[in-house]
C-alpha cells in the first residue's frame, strides 16, 4: 500500500527536461530557496516516476509532503482571486492542491498506524493552513445587516485549498490508524479553542466543514469533551452579552443537538446549567431567527430527557419575550407551543399564571399575525387539555382579552378565531364563562366611571383657569447678592 502511496505523491519532472526522471530545473516552483519562506525542493531521486529515494522511509516521504503543504499562499489580491475563480492558478498553488488531494486519499486508505512524527506533522500543517485572523467586519449590529449577509454570503477565494485541508483533517480524525492518545497530545485544548474560533468565518462552506469536524472530534477525543462544552458556552456568552454578532451559532447548536441527545439520564447538574445559562439566553439577540430551529431542537432534547425542565424553559421564554418585535414574537409563540406539548401538569401549574397573562397580551396585539398565532394555541389538543383542567385559573385571565377582541379588534380573521375560542370556553364551562362575563362588565363599568371622573376633574381645572386669567405684571423683590441674610443688631 505504501508503494502506491509513494507513487501517488512522487514528483514529476518538468516537460522541458529529457527522459522521465530528471531533476527539477531552475524554473520549477519548488526549487526556490528557503529565503522565500518555502521549503526546499525535494531530492532529485524522489522526482522520478517511481517511488521515493532509496533509503527514504514512508515517514520521511509523508513529512516531506506535509512540509510542502505548510506553504501558505496569499489569495487576497484581486488577480489571485479572479484566477482561482476561473480555475487557473499558479503552478505552485496547483501543486500544493494536488499534494493535499493525494494525502487525503492515502490517509483514508492507510492500513499501518501513523507514527507520532507523522501525527505531529499533520496537526502542525492543519494549524498553519486553517488558523488565521479574519478581516474586520465593517457592519452594523442591526438585524437588517444580518439579513443582508444571509442574502449575500461571502466566499473565501482560498477555499479550494482550505477544502482539501478540511477533508484531510476529517479523514485524520476518523482514521483508525491514528492513535487517539498520541493525537490528543497535539490536538490539545489550545488546538480545539482555535478551531472553535473558526466558526465565526463568513464562508458558509467552511462553517459546514467545521461542524462535521467538531462533531467527530467530540465523539473520538472523549477527554476534550468538558473543555469543548465550556468553550462553546463562552462563545454563547460573548455573543449574547457582548458582541451580539457571530456567524456560527446555528452550526454550533446543530452539533450540540446531537451531543445533547447522547446525554445520559438523569442529567448532570452541569448539563442543566448549560441549558439555563447558555441556551435560554440565546433568545435575547435580535438575530435569533437565524438559529431558532437549531436552538428549539436543543431545548426539546433537554425536556424529553427531563420533563421537569419545561417550567425552566417557559420562565426563560417569558423573561426574554419581545415587546416591540412582532416577527420575533411569532417565533416565540411557535417555540412555546412545542415546549407546552412536552409539559406535564405539575410544571404547567407552576407557571400558568404569568404564561397566560403574556398570551392575553398577545391576543390583543394590533399585529394580526401575532394575535392569530396566539389564538391557534387552542388547536393543540395537549394544551387544550391542560387549559380545561385548570380553567378556574386560566379563564378569568383570558376572557377579558377575548372580549376586547370581539369588540375592538380591526382584523376580521382575528375576530372569527376569537369567536371560535370563546365558543370552546362556553362548551367547556358555561357557568364560569358567564361569571367571567359579569366580572368583565363590572370592571368595564368601574373603568368607565373612573374615566368619567378624570374627565370631569380636567374640565373643572380648565373652567377655573378660564375664569381667573393671569394678567399684568407679577411683582417680586430680589435681594442684592451682597446683602447678608441676617437680622440687624441693635447698638
Amino acid at each position: 500500500m505504501w508503494k502506491q502511496f509513494l507513487g501517488k505523491i512522487s514528483w514529476k519532472a518538468p516537460k522541458s527536461g529529457g527522459g522521465g526522471g530528471g531533476s527539477p530545473t531552475a524554473k520549477s516552483p519548488l526549487s526556490k530557496g528557503a529565503g522565500n519562506g518555502e521549503p526546499p525542493a525535494p531530492p532529485a531521486a524522489a522526482a522520478g516516476g517511481g517511488g521515493g529515494a532509496e533509503g527514504e522511509t514512508r515517514e520521511d516521504v509523508f513529512l516531506r509532503k506535509l512540509n510542502v503543504c505548510c506553504v501558505v499562499f496569499d489569495f487576497s489580491s484581486a488577480a489571485a482571486a479572479a484566477a482561482a475563480e476561473r480555475g487557473r492558478d499558479s503552478p505552485e498553488r496547483e501543486r500544493k492542491r494536488q499534494v493535499l488531494v493525494s494525502l487525503v486519499d492515502c490517509v483514508g486508505a492507510a492500513e499501518e498506524p501513523l507514527t507520532e512524527a507523522m501525527i505531529s506533522g499533520c496537526v502542525r500543517m492543519f494549524a498553519i493552513n486553517l488558523f488565521r485572523v479574519f478581516p474586520p467586519k465593517v457592519r452594523s449590529g442591526a438585524a437588517g445587516a444580518a439579513e443582508a449577509d444571509e442574502d449575500e454570503p461571502f466566499f473565501d477565494p482560498s477555499w479550494y485549498h482550505l477544502q482539501a485541508v478540511y477533508e484531510l483533517l476529517l479523514r485524520f480524525v476518523m482514521s483508525p490508524v491514528v492513535d487517539v492518545k498520541i493525537a490528543r497530545k497535539y490536538m490539545d485544548n489550545s488546538f480545539v479553542s482555535r478551531l472553535l474560533d473558526l466558526f465565526d468565518s463568513d464562508d458558509p462552506r467552511e462553517r459546514e466543514c467545521l461542524k462535521t469536524v467538531l462533531h467527530r472530534i467530540y465523539g473520538k477525543f472523549m477527554g476534550n469533551r468538558p473543555f469543548i462544552r465550556k468553550a462553546v458556552s463562552n462563545i454563547f456568552y460573548r455573543f449574547v452579552f457582548e458582541t451580539d454578532r457571530h456567524n456560527g451559532i446555528a452550526e454550533l447548536l446543530e452539533v450540540f443537538g446531537s451531543v445533547i441527545s447522547g446525554f445520559a439520564k438523569p442529567l448532570k447538574e452541569e448539563h442543566k446549567l448549560f441549558l439555563w445559562k447558555a441556551l435560554v439566553p440565546l433568545h435575547k439577540p435580535k438575530t435569533v431567527g437565524v438559529y431558532l430551529p437549531q436552538l428549539t431542537y436543543c431545548i426539546i432534547q433537554f425536556i424529553e430527557k427531563e420533563p421537569k425542565l419545561a417550567g425552566t424553559v417557559i420562565r426563560g421564554l417569558l423573561k426574554y419575550w419581545p415587546v416591540t418585535n412582532s416577527q420575533k414574537e411569532m417565533m416565540f409563540l411557535g417555540e412555546l407551543e412545542e415546549v407546552l406539548e412536552l409539559t406535564e401538569m405539575a410544571e404547567f401549574q407552576k407557571c400558568m399564571v404569568p404564561l397566560f397573562r403574556r398570551i392575553a397580551h398577545c391576543l390583543n396585539s394590533s399585529h394580526f399575525q401575532v394575535a392569530e398565532r396566539a389564538l391557534f394555541l387552542w388547536n393543540n389538543e395537549h394544551l387544550f387539555d391542560l387549559i380545561s383542567q385548570n380553567r378556574q385559573t386560566i379563564m378569568p385571565i383570558i376572557y377579558p382579552a377575548l372580549e376586547r377582541n370581539t369588540r375592538w379588534h380591526w382584523n376580521q380573521s382575528v375576530l372569527n378565531v376569537t369567536m371560535n375560542v370563546r365558543k370552546m370556553f362556553l362548551e367547556m364551562d358555561e357557568g364560569l364563562l358567564l361569571t367571567c362575563q359579569r366580572n368583565f362588565q363590572e370592571e368595564e363599568e368601574k373603568r368607565a366611571a373612573s374615566e368619567e371622573r378624570r374627565k370631569l376633574i380636567w374640565e373643572n381645572l380648565e373652567r377655573n383657569a378660564s375664569f381667573r386669567p393671569v394678567t399684568g405684571d407679577i411683582g417680586f423683590s430680589v435681594l442684592p447678592a451682597s446683602a447678608p441674610l441676617v437680622a440687624p443688631t441693635m447698638t
